[in-house]
Parts: structure tokens; sequence; C-alpha cells
């Protein structure tokens, strides 16, 4: 049968595919374009079943706030390449993502991919894996935080690399934005010295104490230099203890007491962390191929 160009545009206005794979597919099933569109997502499955095992350490970090400001999410979703995280269809994709896990308050990356995303009868499954037929890259999403908080829930994005959600006590949405910006740059790993896990402060403790011994110092001396760079590494790696980026002069205690704010929370994304990344080598691998032949 005859394949109107109407046909082909309705069929590319409700999947977002090129001109030619509409028009494929709507020969195959005679026209029917909701079988067309069944065909399409099978075909993306294969697709995005092929690509699966390839890693994903590039991509974006979005965030999605509540208009009362009490509820925020963040969501790392991972691509190939950078390429790919900056293409107007992968950010259509996060941000639809990130009001859909807004709105269902899901849980998880898991549950949050069984849901419908918002606007459409699509599960974000199902969207993630016509993205992936679409942009020809493995695609991910990879961690999800939700956050509420009866005060203010504030964030900061730096670009689309770094994201931080923060809860306070108190305060207003600009000292939250400050301190979310300042976590991004400090990355502090608890809000205050009593959270610094035993185990970071003893792994800290063998490396100083074995720095110190080779001082030749009476072992009086030792000590005390051991309990100074001990003090010295809980305030860098607590929120509370570090000297705010703004103003250097002050700490961020301080500058929560003059607010008469608490932190009560945080969580601190960026992209790829944690992820091993491959590089690869393009002159080996012609180079391998040239040899097979």
């Amino acid at each position: 049968m005859t394949i109107s160009a109407a046909l082909v545009m309705k069929l590319r206005e409700r999947t977002g595919a090129g001109m030619m794979e509409c028009k494929k597919f709507l020969v195959a099933t005679n026209g029917d374009i909701e079988q067309a569109i069944t065909e399409m997502r099978k075909a993306g499955q294969a697709k995005a079943d092929k690509k699966a095992d390839r890693i994903a350490a590039e991509g974006a970090i979005v965030i999605a706030r509540s208009d009362d400001g009490h509820r925020a999410v963040m969501l790392e979703i991972n691509s190939e390449t950078d390429f790919v995280a900056r293409d107007e269809n992968f950010i259509r994709f996060a941000d639809n993502v990130a009001e859909t896990a807004l709105k269902t308050q899901a849980a998880n990356t898991d549950a949050l991919a069984n849901e419908t995303v918002a606007g459409s009868s699509t599960t974000v499954e199902q969207a993630r894996q016509e993205l992936v037929a679409k942009i020809g890259e493995n695609i991910k999403l990879r961690r999800l935080e939700q956050m509420h908080s009866e005060g203010v829930t504030g964030y900061y994005l730096h670009g689309s690399k770094i994201g931080v959600l923060v809860s306070l006590k108190n305060g207003d949405e600009a000292l939250a934005k400050d301190i979310a910006m300042h976590i991004a740059a400090s990355r502090p790993l608890v809000v205050t010295r009593e959270q610094v896990p035993t185990d970071a402060i003893e792994n800290e403790r063998e490396i100083f104490t074995a720095q110190a011994r080779e001082s030749g110092k009476p072992q009086e001396i030792i000590d005390k230099m051991i309990e100074g760079r001990i003090s010295k590494f809980i305030d860098e790696v607590s929120l509370l203890g570090q000297p705010y980026v703004k103003d250097p002069n002050k700490k961020v205690a301080q500058l929560l007491k003059e607010k008469n704010a608490d932190v009560l929370s945080f969580t601190r994304f960026e992209v790829g962390e944690g992820i091993e990344k491959v590089e690869d080598d393009f002159v080996a691998e012609v180079m391998a191929q040239v040899r097979e032949k």
C-alpha cells in the first residue's frame, strides 16, 4: 500500500524517530500506526539490549523541586559520551524523568523505570529504550535522591555535571542555595564532626602516625602532632568545620549561627564518579583491525 507523507509525519510526531525510519515501519505494518509504534519499541528494546553492557560514564545531573520548596529530587542519568549528554533529546528525556520522579516520589531508579512519564502513556523504561534506539548510545538511570524537609529544600547545579540537594531547618532559599554551592565546591562528607566515620579517622591516624615517626621527635610531641592533624582532618571533611567558600574568614557553622539555621542533611552527585571509564585508543584499534586482515 502507499504510505502518505501525512501518516509518516504523524508517526514521527508521536515517536520522534526519523522520517525514513517511520516510513519503514509503516510499510512493514501496512499503515497501522499503532502496530508500527509497537514494532518500533520492540526494535528499540533489541538495540538497547545490545548496548546495555557498554560503559556509560558521562551524562547529566538533573534536579526538580516542588512549588512549595519542601520536596526535591536529584537524578544522575548517564550516557557514553558528553556529546550525547548535550543533545536536546537527551536533555528533554532527563528533565521529563526528573519531573516524573518528583511527581511519583519513586524510591529508587528501578521503581522509577516502571512509572509513566509525566504527560505521556510511555513508561520511563520504554522512553529510555526509544532514546537508546534513536541516539545509538547506552543510557542509564544511575541513581536517584528524594529529599523532603519541613523547612527549606534547596539545591545548586554546576552546569549539568555536579548537583547538590540540601535540607535546612529555618533559613531561606538564598541561604540553602549558598550552602549547596559551598558543598559542590568543597565536597564535605558529613554535616558535623560527630558524623565522620570512625574507620576514616583511624585510616588517617595510621597515615599521620607513620609520617610523624619519621620526624625523630619525642613521643609526646608526636602524639600532639597526630591529634592536631586528626582534628584538622575532621574539620576538612565535615561541612560545619569548613571555611565558607564565599567568606573564608568564617566557617560554615558561624554562617548558619548568624542565620539561625541548621543543615539537616545534604546529598552531592557528580557525573560519573566511581565509574571506571575506558579510554579508547583509536590508533591501536585500527592497527588491530589491520592485522586481522
